[in-house]
Formats: structure tokens, C-alpha cells, sequence
């Protein structure tokens, strides 16, 4: 399979930011932090997805799944994109084909999904209970108060940018590479009651002061494809 379509229910962005020089460490040679203000800028992806399927397949066979990815914005003398190091997701299948049928390996965690009107709780938690990530939002008008970002303009502008994703997979001498491509892009700040992530807040990573929470935003009912690509050759630990 080398395109997937469907449509993404919701994707919500959890961002923090975060110190390049802790960034650098966990990223695979040829990968660098991409800055804002001189920030690194690390979170989660949570996105929520119905009708999957291989392009040209008739939708009322598409699968519906809850899905998470810790990214790193990047850059490398390429391009730029994310670098993904966990993917999470509550469908057997995704789990079963990410790496084997298509770009990227899965972890399977149990997701609590709950969205009504503007508000929106999500709460990861790994097979043992470890919780992964949760987050307490609203979308809301207001725009990017407290944020490195100036303005939702140049938040979009920055996150558009990162639709190439790369993550270790079963070559450990090349990423798996995928692109995502949406028909329309329409981002939305969130109001963030509170939020969580074990990766972005693990000390042994990323010590006290070196990461902040930063930001919220939301995209909702948007057609998209995930595109499969060549591999990124990398210098992988």
C-alpha cells in the first residue's frame, strides 16, 4: 500500500518548548531541531480517524481508529518535517500493518476519547497503565497568548510544514518516511485546561526548565492521504 485515505475526525496538536541541545540528543543524525524564538518545538499529534483505506477502495470499507505520535519538528538538508520516536494507536490492524504494509511501527495503548461540542479530553495510556499523554482542551476564537508562535497565521504556516514524517523502523540504517496531505488545512487554537505527556516531561531526557508547555491547536473533518515514501538514509542508535 503506498497511499492510505480517510478522513480526520479531529487531530489535535499538544506542543511544548523545548531546549534544541536536549532535542539534538534524541535525534538521528542527519535530523536538526527546527526553531522557533530559539526554541525547539516537541509534542504530541492525537488523531482520530474514520473511513481508512487504500486509495481507490470504497469508503463504506474504510476502519475507524484513535491514533497518537510524539513529533520533534526538523529540518535536514532536504527539507523539513517531524521526527517521530512512538506512535501509539488503539487498532489491531494499524499495529499489525505499520512497518509491514505501510511506513511506521505502532505501539498498542488504550485510548478514552471524549468529544462534545467545542471540548475535548483524551487520555493515552500504555498496556501496563503508564499514562502516555492526556489532554483537557476547548477550542476556542482566541489566538496564541503565551505561545512562541505570534499568531495562528504563523503557527499553521509552521505546522504545515512539518507534513513529512520520519520514524525508526525495521531498516536501522534508513527512517520510514510518510507524508501527509489534507484537501483543505484549517487549524484552531485550543483553550488548555491542563495537559500531560510522559515522554516531553521525563526528566532523565529533558530536565526541570528545559521544556514548557507551549500550546493547543485542533483540525477537524478534513478529507487527507497519508502518502508512503523512500526512506531517509540516517545514522540511527
Amino acid at each position: 500500500m503506498d497511499v492510505m485515505t480517510g478522513v480526520i475526525d479531529h487531530r489535535i496538536l499538544l506542543n511544548y518548548r523545548v531546549d534544541p541541545d536536549l532535542l539534538q540528543t534524541v535525534l538521528p543524525e542527519p535530523l536538526k531541531p527546527k526553531l522557533v524564538d530559539g526554541w525547539g518545538i516537541g509534542g504530541i499529534c492525537q488523531v482520530s480517524l474514520s473511513r481508512m483505506r487504500p486509495r481507490g477502495i470504497p469508503a463504506i470499507v474504510g476502519s475507524k481508529s484513535h491514533n497518537a505520535a510524539h513529533r520533534i519538528a526538523v529540518i535536514h538538508e532536504g527539507g523539513e518535517g517531524v521526527y517521530v520516536p512512538r506512535r501509539d494507536t488503539d487498532s489491531r490492524l494499524n499495529q499489525f500493518s505499520g512497518g509491514r504494509l505501510f511506513p511506521g511501527l505502532y505501539q498498542y495503548s488504550d485510548f478514552k476519547v471524549k468529544s462534545a461540542g467545542p471540548d475535548y479530553k483524551v487520555v493515552i495510556t500504555d498496556r501496563e497503565g503508564v499514562r502516555i499523554m492526556s489532554i483537557d482542551a476547548t477550542v476556542t476564537e482566541n489566538d496564541t497568548a503565551g505561545s512562541v508562535f505570534p499568531s495562528l497565521a504563523a503557527a499553521s504556516a509552521f505546522f504545515l510544514g512539518g507534513n513529512i514524517g520520519w520514524s525508526p523502523g525495521s531498516d536501522p540504517a534508513a527512517l520510514d518516511t510518510i507524508e501527509l496531505w489534507t484537501r483543505e488545512w484549517r487549524m484552531e487554537p485550543l483553550a488548555v485546561a491542563s495537559e500531560s505527556s510522559s515522554y516531553f516531561r521525563n526528566q532523565d531526557l529533558f530536565p526541570s526548565g528545559s521544556v514548557e508547555f507551549d500550546s493547543g491547536f485542533i483540525m477537524r473533518d478534513l478529507e487527507h492521504e497519508w502518502r508512503a515514501q523512500e526512506g531517509l538514509a540516517c545514522v540511527c542508535s
